[in-house]
């Protein structure tokens, strides 16, 4: 251990137990380090001497604040900063992965989707940034870190601070805001900068991801800053011909010499991509690049930004059509020609329809669907193909839908169809490919033993990627799987436990409990019969967890069965975790049933309870770190974070963007999209509340939440003229629409409640204020006091900061564990307030 090491060690031996350097810079050295108190990794950015000596504790502190206040997706937040024994630091979460600089020295230059969706992930954390009214001053390859198939900024914290620092006595100690290679001219000459600066470095990391350099380079510093002042940039397309006309005219709009001819806003710099910026990143697949120009350019290119934004516009309107057709997310393939037909969608998206069962009694049914899921799971995992979920699929599973329709539905340009019948002692598959229309591109069938069930995935799978090459007109490697059993019987007993599982459902929905208990009963049995038959498949026993918790779910007024059923589906899951350590469908189930403890609560032991909520987080996040594409567990784990000491709003947000970009057709669907509307809210990123609430009402039209985020939004400058007539028709619809008579009481008060927000916001304070005192909240009603929350920040709309504190005093009685956010953390309701002595002294003194 270094010196240096050794002595912030022992600076900070009471938080931290650091353990080596994992980098150092012009201005900070990092080090990994363990976070003692919450058991995390962290990294400490440790300030370099000279540049610590000129700004100071004081001014550093002063400005990290600021710094620290900035949430969101795709910037690395901040935990903890401080000075120790003459050091300045910052702790930082330890991102898991890469940077950018380190995957550019591997891969040199990236495919063009890749870069994009880089580009288009820094865009959104500076357009919050810079919303914010922090320039990063520094972005480059070594400052965007990727982790989980995304980007996040990194260094925000900085930025702010240094930027503090007086310019002269920084080039004095030679320590230079920024780096050469990716420095504006402006910044260059230490002239003033502003978001411009920033989108100038953006523009030169993009060059540098498509072309393997950045647009100038030279033998030393002043060499390169004088490049950038002075020489043109260098076409892209004569090194890459591939780089689309539009991301060639954005890169060299966003190197503009002077910072009036750039795209003056991170939002103009994404819609000169083709776009927009208000879907968020996890929405957009790493193949949502604007259509190609069929055309070679012949032409010099234009200077002139607004007419780069108008031809730009003609390619966005095609990306609405995708949007249009309800697709999840956008995957317009690039690359070698059109992978759509002419007006068509990209074939490359596929969904595999439910197969038929033609046998005489209907009594393959199991089998047809066994067959179905087994051949999206299959073809989910290869390369360049986009498989619609069985949960996209099962909706159209009982016919009288077009097949044109589901494919528009689903944004799909390919359909799979089958079906099974019985043939002797044999079964039968057949299987069909078409395309969006209906047309047939192929098909094929084959037959296998009934004693032989087990290689009939496998055997289909293979099958059905020989008639999908012919449509799509590439290879498509299907990885040859076979069933974990290799016993027919219990293969067949464990896909009549799913279907009697999907029957249990199904009539749960339409609320017949006592039927749905019956058939999980008979799921349950049928699955035991299958670990019977072959102990060490795990399969059937994850059922039977996945059984006993659903039970559980539906056991909320029964505590004493939802603990049986939670100590049996725990029992379930440590059997198959047994016999597969790594089974992600397992340690998924097992971090859910632990966390439905935790959550109920059965367990009166807070430390007990502590442990259960971290155990339930590590089995989740095992979870998708060994399959990325579990859906189900980002949305248990969204809601966790939010119960979650250590977590963040943006955690929150992050984790359910992700399961609704895995699976946007989860059963609880509607939930995970009121869950992005409510954070993005809260987070003050009102264009992705609006598209997400906007997103929920376009696919679940009856149900009220998304009534709720649309008021909520009227409560925000995102509208900028709220229309006090419309607030109070859906204040009525948000009441008509909850059908449970506990919860519309609630409902009533809450309307209320947000009507006089939007009074207020439209001027009429008065109208609003009365509301608000005769507007009574009932603890019967609402014992959360979550209105007590809500009317505060109304009162702080109509002025009356008084009461607003006495609201926020009720609310912290009823909930004195949220208090730290309050005091640490406050989102933008009560930023205003932070400051006020009688907020401090309800939520306490900030740490």
């Amino acid at each position: 251990m270094d010196e240096t090491l050794q002595q912030l060690q022992t600076a900070l031996a009471d938080r931290y137990r650091l353990d080596r350097e994992l980098g150092r810079g012009g201005m900070a050295t990092v080090y990994l380090a363990e976070d003692i108190k919450h058991g995390r990794q962290v990294a400490i950015k440790v300030l370099n001497p000279e540049l610590a000596a000129n700004l100071g504790a004081e001014r550093f502190d002063r400005e990290i604040r600021m710094a620290a206040q900035l949430q969101h997706p795709h910037i690395v937040s901040l935990y903890d900063s401080g000075s120790a024994n003459g050091f300045l630091y910052y702790v930082m979460p330890f991102v898991p992965g890469e940077s950018l600089r380190d995957r550019l020295n591997r891969d040199n230059q990236l495919p063009i989707d890749d870069a994009l969706q880089i580009t288009l992930e820094v865009c959104d954390a500076l357009s919050y940034a810079h919303s914010m009214g922090i320039v990063h001053r520094d972005i480059k390859p070594e400052n965007i870190m990727l982790s989980g198939g995304h980007a996040l900024v990194a260094d925000f914290g900085i930025a702010r601070a240094v930027a503090s620092a007086e310019t002269t006595k920084l080039t004095q100690t030679g320590t230079a805001i920024g780096t050469p290679l990716y420095m504006s001219p402006e910044q260059a000459v230490g002239d003033n900068v502003g978001p411009t600066s920033d989108l100038y470095s953006l523009g030169c990391v993009m060059y540098e991801m498509l072309i393997g350099q950045p647009p100038f380079t030279g033998p030393n510093a002043r060499a390169i800053m004088a490049r950038h002042a002075m020489e043109v940039v260098p076409s892209l397309q004569v090194v890459r011909d591939t780089v689309p006309d539009e991301v060639e005219d954005a890169i060299i709009a966003a190197l503009a010499k002077t910072p009036a001819d750039r795209p003056q806003t991170a939002t103009q710099l994404a819609e000169m991509l083709g776009v927009p910026l208000h879907v968020t990143a996890t929405r957009r697949s790493t193949r949502a690049t604007a259509t190609r120009r069929a055309t070679t350019r012949t032409e010099a290119v234009q200077s002139s930004v607004n007419l780069r934004r108008w031809i730009i516009g003609g390619t966005f309107a095609v990306v609405l059509l995708v949007v249009a057709g309800g697709i999840a997310a956008w995957r317009l393939k690039g690359g070698g020609g059109s992978a759509s037909d002419v007006g068509g969608l990209d074939r490359h998206n596929i969904a595999v329809l439910y197969f038929e069962d033609l046998s005489p009694q209907h009594d393959l049914g199991y089998l047809a669907d066994g067959l179905t899921e087994g051949l999206i799971s299959a073809l989910g995992g290869v390369p360049g193909l986009s498989v619609a979920s069985k949960g996209g699929v099962a909706q159209y599973r009982t016919g009288g839908v077009g097949r044109d329709s589901i494919a528009r539905a689903l944004g799909v340009g390919t359909l799979v169809v089958g079906s099974v019948e019985p043939e002797g002692d044999s079964i039968r598959v057949s299987v069909r490919v078409l395309d969006d229309g209906g047309s047939e591109f192929g098909r094929t069938s084959f037959k296998k033993a009934a004693t032989d069930l087990v290689t009939l995935s496998d055997t289909l799978a293979q099958a059905a990627a020989v008639q999908i090459r012919k449509r799509i007109g590439e290879e498509v490697q299907v990885t040859r799987t076979r069933a974990g059993t290799r016993s027919t019987d219990a293969w067949s007993r464990y896909q009549r436990a799913q279907q009697a599982r999907s029957r249990g459902d199904s009539l749960y929905k339409v609320g017949d409990a006592a039927g749905s208990t019956r058939e999980f009963l008979t799921a349950d049995s049928l699955a035991e019969a299958a670990e019977r038959l072959d102990p060490a498949w795990p399969d059937p026993i994850v059922l039977r967890a996945t059984l006993a918790f659903w039970r559980s779910r539906r056991a909320m007024d029964d505590p004493g069965l939802a603990a049986k059923m939670i100590d049996m589906g725990l029992g379930h899951a440590e059997r198959a975790l047994a016999l597969d350590k790594n089974n992600p469908d397992a340690l998924e189930m097992r971090g859910t049933l632990n966390y439905w403890r935790w959550l109920y609560p059965l367990e009166p032991d807070s430390a007990k309870r502590e442990k259960l909520l971290f155990s339930a987080q590590q089995d989740l996040e095992a979870a998708i770190r060994i399959r990325p594409s579990q859906a189900s567990a980002y949305a248990v784990l969204s809601h966790l974070y939010g119960n979650h000491p250590d977590k963040t709003l943006v955690d929150v947000n992050l984790a359910a963007s992700k399961a609704y970009e895995k699976d946007s057709y989860l059963s609880n669907a509607d939930v995970i999209l009121a869950r992005l509307a409510g954070s993005s809210y809260d987070l003050g990123q009102f264009p992705d509340a609006d598209r997400w609430c906007r997103e929920g009402k376009r696919r679940f039209p009856d149900n009220p939440r998304f009534v709720e985020c649309q008021m909520l939004l009227m409560t925000s400058k995102f509208v900028p003229d709220p229309d006090p007539t419309k607030a109070w028709q859906l204040a009525d619809s948000l009441v008509e629409l909850t059908k449970d008579e506990a919860d519309r009481k609630y409902q009533q008060l809450n309307a209320q409640v947000l009507v006089a927000g939007i009074l207020s916001r439209a001027g009429l304070k008065d109208s609003a204020r009365s509301i608000l005192r005769r507007t009574k909240d009932d603890p019967a009603v609402d014992p959360s006091r979550d209105l007590a929350s809500t009317a505060a920040f109304v009162w702080t709309l109509v002025g009356d900061t008084t009461e607003a504190v006495n609201q926020i005093k009720l609310y912290l009685l009823a909930n004195p564990s949220r208090r730290a956010g309050f005091r640490d953390d406050p989102n933008w309701w009560f930023r205003g307030l932070s400051n006020d002595p009688r907020y401090r002294e309800v939520v306490g003194a900030p740490r």
